[in-house]
């Protein structure tokens, strides 16, 4: 069995170091990608993962998938391309940690995933299926994640989704909306921030706009990430916030990731239907998720800065 299976975007992303004797900044290399960072939070808890998507046949895409094995994640449903390359990404870093990103994927791997090319046996095997909206800008990619999470959900599985909104790979907002919108009544679990909240629904009240999801799609879970303000949330007509932790942010590339990465283990690990959770469950579960997404804008890069159970542990016990 297969705990959580992922769609989307893997690759590197450039990340800003001090700069070097002529003063110019200086970039590392890290593994990246959003869907990729949830299962590397996920395998860093000791869950089993597997990641469906594209990179290219060079010597980025063979580092990341050296990478995923590194981090146990199941690498069967990773596809080389011999004709495009791996996308990258630039991060540029505020004083406070935010991130902005310039990509250059014009076109990348990720883009030219297509529909024959799913491995539908690791959906059959798993028990959640994770995505986000990078693998909707574009043709042939957005068919195959269209497929791919209606085989899922047909198949009875938990649905996770991360708009995870980067306006720049998109042709116009117009679009962005349209597609994002478009995969809405398939999630279980919805996870935005405020800035996606917003575009999405027209409207910054937190109440206001989730429950416009609610009533629209019926979303059981709705997550609103507020960076070190917490996790604004929504289970049908239970509504709530759940303070998050404070720490000097160094990177917060990954952090949303880490945590949902959080949320879903909990998932897994309380083994009971969402029309069940209680008001404390709820709220244990993004107490969690909050100090995963901590323990990682405390760090330099993604994917590698997901913390283990014991560090997460230690987090906990400091509240």
């Amino acid at each position: 069995m297969c705990d959580v299976v992922a769609l989307g975007e893997l690759l590197i992303d450039f990340t800003p170091q001090q700069p070097g004797l002529t003063g110019s900044p200086l970039f590392q290399q890290n593994p990246g990608g959003a869907p990729a960072n949830v299962l590397a939070a996920l395998a860093a808890l000791g869950r089993q993962t597997a990641f469906i998507g594209k990179v290219g046949s060079d010597d980025f895409g063979h580092y990341l998938e050296s990478v995923l094995k590194a981090q146990r994640i199941d690498t069967s449903g990773l596809v080389f391309s011999k004709d495009v390359n791996t996308t990258l990404a630039f991060v540029t870093l505020s004083d406070n940690g935010e991130r902005s990103f310039t990509f250059y994927r014009r076109p990348g791997a990720d883009m030219m995933f297509q529909v024959h090319e799913i491995n539908y046996s690791l959906i059959d095997r798993a028990n959640i299926f994770h995505f986000g909206s990078v693998s909707l800008t574009h043709e042939p990619v957005r068919s195959a994640t269209h497929e791919a999470v209606s085989y899922a959900k047909k198949k009875g599985l938990l649905i996770s989704y991360d708009p995870n909104v980067r306006m720049n790979l998109w042709d116009n907002a117009e679009e962005a909306k349209e597609q994002i919108v478009r995969c809405l009544p398939y999630a279980d679990i919805l996870k935005v921030s405020e800035e996606e909240l917003t575009f999405l629904t027209g409207t910054d009240v937190l109440e206001d706009g989730t429950q416009q999801l609610y009533s629209l799609y019926g979303t059981p879970c709705i997550l609103v990430t507020l960076g070190e303000q917490g996790c604004f949330y929504r289970t049908g007509e239970i509504t709530g916030h759940v303070r998050g932790f404070r720490v000097k942010a160094v990177d917060t590339n990954g952090a949303g990731d880490a945590f949902l990465g959080g949320i879903l283990f909990q998932v897994l690990q309380m083994s009971k239907p969402m029309n069940e959770w209680s008001r404390a469950d709820t709220e244990s579960m993004i107490t969690f998720g909050n100090a995963m997404g901590a323990i990682v804008a405390s760090k330099q890069g993604a994917l590698p800065a997901m913390p283990g159970l014991s560090e997460v542990q230690r987090m906990l016990g400091n509240m």
